[in-house]
């Protein structure tokens, strides 16, 4: 999963353990020439254990006048109980500007998704391969 902020920011945890983001200087900052302007870089590492990530099926979002919570749980659908059993895997706190790059960024890359799969789906698509249309050949 990649996630880019409006800010610019890249969230990749498939790509290493450690990622650097880009951020264009803050609005009302003051400014360079434009010949001259500052970017600046935040250096995330991941630990080790963390780059499998978790797995989630269920999600709850909330909201407080100063904050939006999302947890993110692993439930099994195929038990027939009243109370569907699950378990927390996080739950993360975000700011009201926060969650609205992370929702324009999610939408982003759903759209981009939804592209692609779309090309995959077409009868012209051939795969990844060049000359692989799905079919088996016979060796000489």
């Amino acid at each position: 999963m990649r996630l880019q902020t409006r800010t610019g920011a890249i969230l990749d945890p498939y790509a290493s353990n450690l990622l650097t983001l880009s951020t264009n200087r803050p609005t009302g900052a003051t400014q360079m020439a434009d010949d001259q302007s500052e970017q600046r870089g935040i250096n995330i590492h991941f630990q080790p254990e963390q780059m499998a990530g978790v797995y989630a099926n269920f999600a709850n979002i909330s909201h407080s006048d100063y904050e939006f919570t999302v947890t993110f749980a692993r439930v099994d659908h195929e038990v027939d109980a009243e109370e569907i059993p699950g378990v927390v895997v996080t739950r993360v706190n975000l700011s009201p500007r926060f969650m609205r790059e992370l929702i324009d960024a999610m939408e982003d890359n759903y759209s981009k998704w939804t592209t692609s799969e779309g090309i995959r789906n077409l009868p012209e698509y051939e795969g990844d391969e060049p000359g692989d249309n799905g079919e088996e050949t016979e060796e000489d």
